[in-house]
Order: structure tokens, then C-alpha cells, then sequence
């Protein structure tokens, strides 16, 4: 992959992801019910920022895990997968009968990945609501899935891809675009 340019500050995407947990409190009329979930492995850092916007919004803290999709992917034999990806557990933090599950991924493509999060999502029970926050839309899907929260849409061709990438402390996020 080469580096083609930076699409998203730290600073723009701490903003995007504020207008977010507001979007989520509001129409989930609070955040009493909710629970946030990342997808592993993007989606972890975003959520747990998101839950830290929310619990700083509304006094509560929201409970926040990961989810490990890997399993319930429709690509397996056509993508690579590392051992340490395949062995990570979801961390559930509570019982999600009931509830109202925000699913969060940095990047929304295909929706396959949304699709396999709906699947490994209904091994711990049945939420009240399934809804999707991801910090980058990018077009281009497979399958009929449309993200309730966006950062930013962000137009692109197959060609390219899109990361969130962090430093080494798995801090100061930034969205860069990469030629295949």
C-alpha cells in the first residue's frame, strides 16, 4: 500500500466522535439502556472514546466492550487472519437482553463486517436495538447495510483504501487514504 494523503486530523475526528455520543444520546432518549460495543480491532479505541464522551455528557457510565467477529465471517478462506485476531475474546460487559447495542467500526465498506458483528452479536442474546456508529463511510457496499451514526462520509474507489491509523500507544487517531 502507499501512503496517498491524511483525510481526518486527530482534532476532526475527537469532533466527529463528540457530534456522535450526542446523536446517540439523543435518540436513544439517554443513555440509561445502552450499551457500546467495538469491533475488534478497529472499532475498540473509537468506542471506548465514545463512552467516554457519553459517561462525561450524562454522569453515567455507559458499559463498553469488544467484539470479536472473526468467526462469523463470510471471507475467512479468501482473507488473511492472524492467530493473535482469532484468539482475542469478546469482552462483554453485561447482559445485553434488552438493550440497546451500539455496534462501532472505524470503517464502513462492504458491510460484511457489520453483518458478521450481527452474528457474533446474537450469541450473548437478544438487544432490544442493534444500531451501528462508524467513524468512516465509504460507499461501495455488498450488502444492505447503512451505518445510524457517520463521522464522515468519504467517497472512494476500489483502488484505494481507507485506515484509521494510531501511534504506538494506540492514541492521536488519523484517517489516511492508501493506493493498493
Amino acid at each position: 500500500m502507499n501512503f496517498k494523503s491524511n483525510l481526518m486530523t486527530t482534532e476532526e475526528i475527537m469532533r466527529a466522535l463528540k457530534r456522535m455520543a450526542h446523536q446517540i444520546a439523543e435518540h436513544n432518549n439517554g443513555i440509561e439502556n445502552l450499551v457500546i460495543l467495538g469491533i475488534q480491532k478497529g472499532g475498540v479505541p473509537l468506542a471506548m472514546q465514545l463512552s467516554s464522551y457519553l459517561n462525561a455528557m450524562e454522569g453515567i457510565d455507559v458499559p463498553t466492550g469488544e467484539l470479536n467477529i472473526i468467526a462469523h465471517r463470510d471471507d475467512l478462506k479468501t482473507r488473511e487472519t492472524k492467530e493473535e485476531d482469532a484468539a482475542r475474546e469478546s469482552v462483554i460487559p453485561c447482559d445485553i437482553e434488552g438493550r440497546d447495542v451500539v455496534l462501532v467500526d472505524d470503517v464502513l465498506y462492504t458491510g460484511r463486517t457489520a453483518r458478521a458483528a450481527f452474528d457474533a452479536l446474537s450469541e450473548f442474546g437478544r438487544a432490544a436495538t442493534i444500531q451501528l456508529a462508524v467513524l468512516i463511510d465509504r460507499g461501495h457496499r455488498e450488502l444492505p447495510i447503512r451505518a445510524d451514526y457517520v463521522g464522515k462520509n468519504i467517497p472512494t474507489s476500489h483502488t484505494e483504501t481507507i485506515q484509521v491509523d494510531f501511534d504506538e500507544n494506540g492514541l492521536n487517531p488519523l484517517v489516511n487514504i492508501y493506493d493498493l
